[in-house]
């Protein structure tokens, strides 16, 4: 037995008959009930309500107007009626958002994706990203500020929703993009030229995968740490590959990278929300193991010594016994001033 159709089904399929009939004119009843994939009836009652639609105001000149009269018979609808829809021209205008429209629909469009599942949110995300990008390059016409708009409580999901948009199709059209990228393994803010390849997921995170021109070779960007993006209009320089496969783990795709792993005690677990890392697990009596990329060695000897002695390095071992000996440097050093000798380093 089939379901009664719902209202919402109703609205979607009235949504699609409007453009429809505006695109092709008057129709046979028989013809744009196959065409819109229902029974001849059932367009009839959509085509009922559809004269009692229109533009704000409800009177008669507001109204879409459908000639009902022409698709009667004595016995109700006629399969071989011809559809007559009028005072719906302003359908086939494009929409223009005002401001405050503008705002309100992005603000909507948002805060439904916070308790989206999964295949809604890819939905939302590419209205968001079209509805963004619309108001940023007409902001000046339309006096849209994009930065005003309230962005909701995960915002940052819909901005890498719209980076990553814009950077796919950087790729696709085979432009070349300049970023700017912290790079966590060295705590420094970098500037790159890069030849966009695709934009890839891996581990619950997106990334850029692109040539990289001043490291002269592949690189891995993640888009959460991109802090500003320009799309350039010349052309990538290295052949046009697709994205790399990252099924196999985002290790195996990096040369550049080493992945350290740290033991946390209680007193250091603060290094988690203040340095990015690739994962995370809990051993017990509230420490934790987390494991970091890291590309200089410097980098890394200067965050253990500023966690010592509540964090040591599990692997690899090469990484730990650099720690050891600039721990045993440092304490020297304060040795050095008191006049004591210190023998004592941070338990590694």
């Amino acid at each position: 037995m089939t379901p009664p159709a719902s209202a919402k089904d109703q609205v979607a399929r009235l949504l699609t008959l409007v453009p429809y009939l505006h695109a092709h004119g008057e129709v046979r009843v028989d013809e744009a009930a196959r065409a819109l994939g229902v029974a001849p009836e059932q367009l009839f009652r959509d085509l009922k309500v559809l004269f009692m639609c229109g533009l704000p105001g409800g009177y008669p000149d507001d109204l879409i107007d459908v000639d009902i009269d022409a698709l009667e018979g004595p016995d109700g609808v006629r399969a071989d009626g011809v559809i007559k829809v009028s005072n719906a021209d302003y359908l086939a205008r494009p929409l223009r958002l005002s401001p405050t429209e503008a705002s309100a629909v992005i603000v909507a469009l948002r805060a439904l994706r916070n308790g989206a599942k999964d295949d809604t949110r890819e939905v939302l995300d590419r209205a968001l990203a079209k509805l963004e990008a619309a108001a940023a390059e007409g902001g000046a016409a339309a006096r849209i500020d994009p930065a005003r708009i309230d962005p909701g409580t995960n915002a940052a999901d819909a901005d890498l929703a719209l980076l990553a948009s814009r950077l796919q199709t950087a790729a696709d059209r085979g432009r070349r993009v300049r970023l700017s990228y912290y790079v966590p393994s060295r705590d420094e803010q970098s500037e790159r030229v890069v030849d966009p390849r695709g934009v890839v997921t891996a581990q619950g995170h997106l990334y850029l995968d692109a040539w990289c021109h001043s490291a002269e070779a592949p690189r891995l960007f993640r888009l959460d740490r991109i802090d500003r993006d320009e799309v350039l209009d010349e052309p990538v320089e290295t052949p046009q590959e697709g994205p790399r496969d990252l099924g196999d783990g985002i290790f195996s795709q990096s040369s550049d990278v080493t992945a350290v792993t740290i033991l946390l005690e209680p007193e250091a677990r603060w290094m988690t929300s203040y340095y990015p890392v690739e994962e995370i697990r809990e051993v017990g009596q509230e420490r934790m193991e987390v494991v970091l990329l890291v590309a200089d060695e410097r980098w890394l000897t200067r965050l253990m010594l500023r966690l010592a002695p509540h964090a040591r390095v599990l692997s690899p071992s090469a990484y730990a016994e650099t720690f050891r000996s600039a721990a045993q440097r440092a304490l020297s050093l304060y040795g050095a001033e008191t006049g004591t000798v210190v023998t004592t380093a941070p338990t590694l």
